[in-house]
């Protein structure tokens, strides 16, 4: 009998794994790194339960590193199968994995430099050679096409809406249909398209970020504009967090848009991210995948996201002049938790300053600096060093990626039938319970929600 085993993203938004085991046949959909809480990175480095020389293949619905991210720790342990993804979630991936490995030797080198960690010595959880091998393992397969990843087994990729690339799963086999979720992108938002209308699964996982909330309604930029002519008045830079893959772009389309119609200054806006430089490049080369409505008859490539006064800032060098700099200026940096990346150089340097801003505009798991700060910290630990804060701390929840509670249940009324079987993943406890409660209560459905470990027979 078909099983399915909660690896990750069970009882916790990050850490994205699951494993659909058919006897002879074993498949990973996605792979992902926990992040957050010390106790969940904790599980990055524990042994994974399964062999991974025992994995036939893993399909991947997108690029993020949640998703994404421990994918060389599998290959470093032995997995050779293909990688079944979309091609802009190949594109993304080897932006992320790239990036991933090299923070990961950098903040080695740096605790050993600097001896704040605990292992002598510290090491890596992977390297840029593991990242490398499995670049050569990825296999791209366009949106609604089914192919076939394992005998009797075939997938379909539909498209999310949540970041280029971004698709559902659907797995068929044995003449049952299971839908993996990954994570359900939005409707009506710019740069990219509303998520796939699904009918029918005999077997559903769904996200529940935002279970338990709705987002801000759209103001058309208001709220942005209002904390970026502050902190222009201020005289301070206007520090955004933001991940390098997805929510960038989004953030260069509403400030290049209140440029456009003069509601804010015309300020250096600094993109201080090579992944994010890179991941632009790739959206602007797959326009035809982003929101028609928003690009059609309009400028294209690059300069979709392009502001008037827009630099992207390559080397170490460039990158630590503006740590340095004390001109006004709004500077985007990965990573979007502030969890490492070149922003921590700047959060250190501008949270102890009052005339600073900090716009976070993603969700900010729990354990996170960034969830630290949106919560009120006075201080942040950064590099083994313990940062005042000083600076005014804002949030925008109306730029998540992640559908909220009430599009989440959109997306669910377009089924015609219940699943038999609808299991809960990826979200925090309150959201979890709050989209349960949801379920059963407006669509009479059935769900469960899945702990993490948890091994359950799907009945075919």
């Amino acid at each position: 009998m078909a099983t399915l085993t909660f690896l990750g993203a069970a009882g916790t938004v990050t850490g994205s794994k699951h494993l659909l085991d058919l006897g002879e046949r074993r498949i990973l959909v996605d792979c992902g790194l926990f992040q957050g809480l010390k106790e969940l990175r904790d599980r990055n480095w524990q042994r994974f339960p399964i062999a991974s020389t025992s994995i036939d293949t893993v399909i991947l619905t997108h690029a993020h590193l949640d998703h994404c991210g421990y994918l060389p720790r599998l290959v470093a342990q032995g997995f050779r199968g293909r990688i079944f993804c979309t091609p802009g979630t190949q594109d993304l991936t080897s932006v992320v994995l790239r990036d991933a490995a090299r923070i990961q030797e950098e903040d080695a080198r740096d605790a050993n430099r600097h001896g704040y960690s605990k292992h002598e010595p510290a090491l890596p959880l992977y390297t840029l050679v593991d990242a490398e091998r499995t670049l050569t393992q990825l296999q791209p397969v366009g949106f609604n096409r089914p192919v076939p990843v394992a005998p009797g087994v075939e997938v379909e990729f539909l498209n999310a809406g949540h970041l280029l690339g971004s698709a559902y799963a659907r797995v068929r086999t044995g003449g049952k249909t299971i839908l993996f979720g990954g994570d359900l992108g939005r409707y009506g938002r710019p740069v990219l398209p509303d998520p796939t209308p699904v009918e029918q699964a005999d077997v559903l996982l769904v996200e529940s970020t935002y279970g338990d909330r709705l987002h801000e309604p759209d103001d058309g930029g208001t709220r942005l504009a209002h904390i970026v002519n502050d902190a222009a008045s201020r005289g301070g830079k206007l520090i955004i967090p933001a991940f390098a893959i997805g929510r960038v772009e989004e953030v260069l389309y509403w400030l290049r848009r209140l440029e456009d119609e003069k509601r804010i200054p015309i300020l250096p806006v600094y993109v201080d991210s090579p992944m994010a430089g890179r991941a632009l490049e790739f959206y602007a080369s797959r326009v035809e995948e982003l929101d028609p409505d928003k690009h059609a008859g309009g400028a294209r490539g690059v300069r979709i996201f392009a502001t008037e006064r827009m630099t992207r800032v390559a080397s170490p060098q460039q990158s630590k002049e503006l740590v340095a700099s004390r001109r006004p200026a709004i500077v985007i940096a990965s990573s979007g938790m502030a969890t490492g990346g070149r922003v921590l150089y700047h959060l250190a340097d501008g949270l102890p300053d009052p005339k600073t801003t900090v716009l976070f505009v993603g969700y900010q798991a729990a354990g996170t600096r960034g969830r630290l700060l949106v919560d009120g910290a006075t201080q942040v630990k950064i590099k083994g060093r313990e940062i005042p804060v000083a600076a005014r701390i804002e949030r925008i929840d109306s730029m998540s990626a992640h559908a909220d509670s009430g599009e989440i249940m959109r997306w669910l009324s377009g089924f015609t039938d219940a699943p038999a079987k609808t299991y809960i993943v990826h979200g925090e406890p309150p959201a979890l319970e709050a989209l349960r409660h949801r379920l059963e209560a407006d669509l009479r459905w059935s769900a469960h929600i899945a702990r993490h470990g948890e091994r359950v027979e799907l009945g075919f």
